[in-house]
């Protein structure tokens, strides 16, 4: 048998990856120690959750997280834990302890409750927690045994704000992006177009303006 625990270092922007995407350096220790035997391979899978409520929000983050959690008087029932995405990894053999690249893909879309909830912190930390499972592989007397991850494995972790705005930066620089319905982009193409506008932050601007002064 084998008891593995599970602790995030640090993470970091993957600058090279077709999108956007975190290494959490991930420390994985035996915990039978010095008496630790080899493990040949661990095929881990990771859950990761936001855990919102365990932090403070300046005003302007409250305003920005309207979207999600609704008035900040509501808080108390709205701000609950929400799942992020999922990372898996496959370890190379080890004995005792290893650190470990965890790939966590990222996005910037817009339409998920992720991306609303990063954009919307100035700074700070981001609470996140980190539930394992997935497969151990491990040499005993009998030969290589195989042993799952028990459910209870988990990690919490602080990723600084400041972490995610460099990555986003690294590959959506001075930029942001949103899908839009293809029957709402025609009309904003063909506002574009009759309009004479040449980009579309032009025509956005624009509409607006508009809409401002009307509601003045």
């Amino acid at each position: 048998m084998r008891d593995l625990n599970f602790q995030v270092e640090r993470a970091e922007a993957e600058p090279f990856a077709v999108s956007p995407q975190l290494i959490f350096k991930l420390r994985v220790t035996d915990s039978a120690g010095d008496k630790a035997e080899p493990v040949h391979a661990i095929a881990l899978k990771c859950q990761i959750r936001i855990e919102p409520g365990k932090r403070r929000y300046a005003p302007e983050e409250q305003e920005r997280l309207l979207d999600l959690f609704g008035p900040s008087d509501r808080w108390g029932q709205t701000l609950r834990p929400m799942l992020w995405t999922h990372a898996s990894v496959v370890s190379p053999p080890f004995t005792g302890q290893t650190v470990l690249d965890l790939p966590v893909p990222c996005t910037y879309d817009f339409n998920l409750a992720g991306t609303k909830y990063f954009y919307a912190l100035e700074n700070g930390e981001i609470p996140l927690c980190l539930l394992f499972s997935g497969t151990i592989f491990y040499a005993a007397d009998n030969g290589l045994q195989v042993m799952q991850i028990p459910w209870d494995k988990e990690a919490n972790f602080r990723l600084p704000v400041a972490v995610w705005r460099k990555m986003m930066d690294l590959y959506y620089p001075n930029s942001a992006w949103l899908c839009l319905h293809k029957d709402v982009f025609d009309k904003l193409y063909l506002y574009k177009s009759r309009s004479s506008l040449p980009t579309w932050e032009a025509a956005i601007e624009n509409l607006l303006a508009n809409s401002e002064s009307q509601v003045r």
